[in-house]
């Protein structure tokens, strides 16, 4: 039988989700308040507390979902068989996903909440992104642990660049390939005794 009365609490859940995410868009992700929030669902704010804990469970929740929604997108790429265009392809589509919501990617991938941790369930998904991106990169030739490292600063990188100085625009991410290029033209070359 069904239990229509959680499917509603699931349902109102939800629904305070995406309001704070639009809040989030609206005010930044520091910004979102539980006054702003609860008039934005019909509802008091102190009346949110019985959907979450606090306002880092909603931070929490926000967390895992952003992680479930990239790991949904980046498992849809499909394999090509070269690891160098398949890397290629995920790295743009990370970026896709990064600026698409630059509040969802301040708080996956920034510390912008003071004192905000993600429990250890709402963390696991983002381990597991990284881990597909870490043997992605191992197929693509780039097995030295720091290449994961350095990967990661170069991504968050352009990510950060265009969103501070060129939102909604492509100044920094029309640099994907060239940045690609020279790290793999780096791994190459270390590989080749060339570097190091």
């Amino acid at each position: 039988m069904r239990d229509r009365r959680a499917e509603r609490r699931e349902a109102t859940r939800a629904e305070i989700l995406a309001a704070a995410q639009e809040v989030m868009r609206e005010h930044g992700v520091a910004g979102l308040s539980l006054r702003d929030l609860g008039q934005k669902v019909g509802m008091r704010a102190q009346s949110l507390y019985s959907y979450f804990d606090s306002k880092e469970a909603i931070y929490d929740a926000l967390f895992a979902e952003g992680f479930r929604q990239y790991l949904d997108l980046r498992r849809a790429v499909p394999s090509t068989g070269d690891p160098r265009a398949d890397f290629r392809a995920v790295c743009r589509l990370f970026l896709d996903f990064c600026l698409e919501d630059p509040a969802r990617y301040q708080l996956l991938f920034q510390r912008t909440i003071p004192g905000f941790t993600p429990s250890p369930e709402s963390y696991a998904p983002s381990v597991e992104g990284l881990e597909l991106t870490r043997q992605l990169l191992v197929d693509a030739g780039a097995d030295d642990p720091a290449d994961l490292d350095l990967f990661t600063a170069l991504t968050t990188g352009l990510i950060d660049q265009q969103i501070s100085n060129d939102p909604g625009g492509d100044r920094w991410y029309r640099l994907l390939d060239d940045a690609l290029d020279m790290f793999f033209a780096h791994i190459d070359a270390r590989k080749k005794g060339r570097t190091r």
